[in-house]
């Protein structure tokens, strides 16, 4: 089902959530470009040193759409978005997106971004600025190659695999899948975006990606790449490990746990079997014996053909089916709905398709005669 931008918007409650630190100079421009569809912003001052809090209290005063929350002390971009989500949750939005206060994201493009989580298609929507390959050349060079690196090592560590650009921040999420996670397990750092992906595989929410431009203006990005290096690769690696043990061997146990439980120690053994034995006789300056070379070259080729058909089954274990309430707009047909996988149908509209039906009219051939027989759907009386 296709929806137009206007009709997307209509009874559906948009929030914005503006996670904003010393961004006193782009802050105002932001607010200000808010379109009149979303009905809600939320702006979490996360205890800034220059006059954000300020700026944005003051446009509360014109805007009354315009909610500020200070935080007393630093909490990070998670530790803000939680705040802003709980916000936005109280003020009861349907869908809230995330829109930074540094004016890097499009926010054009906002009925684009939340447009299937309109229709009910997608539970979570994010921006993706590697699709457009002209706006690709304004990021900086150093940013391009982190993000292609942390993209792949995030496709592990959140299951998304078809999903590229894990730190971008133009995000959407419906209100109704937002209320199953635990905001208090989201990562509270810039590991936020990667970690809300984390978090929503578990509850086997469907993620689609917008194509976005890469806007730089000249603002410094907070994200250092020593910070990256430091702090990532440990929680992406945290995600991977927890992500495994939760999907095949707490909730669930199938052919991709098996393929671990007998890939992971059989590659292991071989190569610390192998390291020992190398590291024994080139000590004691001997040739190993072909069948002590051999034996943990086989637990190395097993364990590693074992680990690469659980990473094809997790490939395919990728969300498909939304797990929101269906679509969010009333008017639309119910043969034209795009519905989650909760949604079951309201008796009201059943018992409305029930009143509509035409009457059945079916014609037996009875003894050289034609019988009509009415069929009314409540009726069980025939006449003829």
């Amino acid at each position: 089902m296709t929806i137009s931008a206007r009709s997307a918007l209509q009874g559906v409650h948009v929030a914005a959530v503006v996670p904003a630190y010393n961004v006193a100079d782009e802050l105002p421009e932001v607010l200000r470009s808010m379109p009149d569809s979303i009905r809600t912003i939320v702006v979490v001052d996360d205890s800034s040193t220059d006059g954000t809090a300020a700026l944005a209290q003051h446009r509360a005063t014109v805007d009354e759409r315009v909610i500020l929350i200070r935080h007393p002390e630093n909490l990070g971009v998670g530790g803000a978005m939680a705040t802003g989500f709980r916000t936005a949750i109280d003020a009861g939005a349907d869908i809230i997106v995330k829109i930074d206060g540094d004016g890097q994201m499009p926010i054009w493009l906002v009925p684009l971004l939340i447009e299937p989580l309109v229709s009910g298609g997608a539970d979570y929507a994010k921006g993706n600025r590697f699709r457009d390959f002209q706006a690709l050349r304004q990021m900086p060079l150093v940013r391009r190659a982190g993000n292609v690196m942390l993209s792949f090592l995030a496709k592990a560590a959140t299951g998304y695999w078809q999903c590229f650009d894990p730190t971008n921040g133009f995000v959407a999420i419906r209100a109704d899948v937002l209320s199953q996670l635990s905001l208090k397990k989201i990562d509270p750092s810039y590991f936020f975006e990667t970690s809300m992906l984390a978090q929503l595989y578990l509850i086997g929410a469907v993620v689609k990606e917008v194509p976005m431009p890469a806007r730089y203006a000249g603002e410094r990005s907070s994200l250092r790449i020593s910070r990256v290096l430091m702090q990532f690769p440990f929680k992406l690696l945290g995600a991977l490990a927890r992500r495994i043990a939760l999907k095949n061997f707490i909730y669930d146990f199938n052919l991709e746990s098996l393929h671990l439980t007998a890939g992971i120690p059989l590659f292991l053994s071989g190569i610390l079997f192998g390291a020992w034995k190398w590291f024994w006789y080139a000590e004691h300056a001997l040739a190993a014996p072909t069948g002590t070379v051999v034996l943990p070259a086989l637990a190395i080729m097993l364990g590693v053909q074992f680990l690469v058909s659980a990473a094809m089954l997790d490939l395919q274990a990728v969300p498909r089916e939304p797990v929101n309430g269906g679509s969010l707009l009333p008017d639309v047909p119910l043969d034209e709905r795009t519905r989650g996988g909760r949604e079951t149908l309201p008796r009201e509209a059943e018992a409305s398709l029930v009143k509509e039906r035409t009457r059945v009219r079916r014609i037996e051939q009875t003894r050289g005669l034609d019988v009509v027989q009415n069929l009314p759907p409540e009726d069980d009386q025939l006449e003829k």
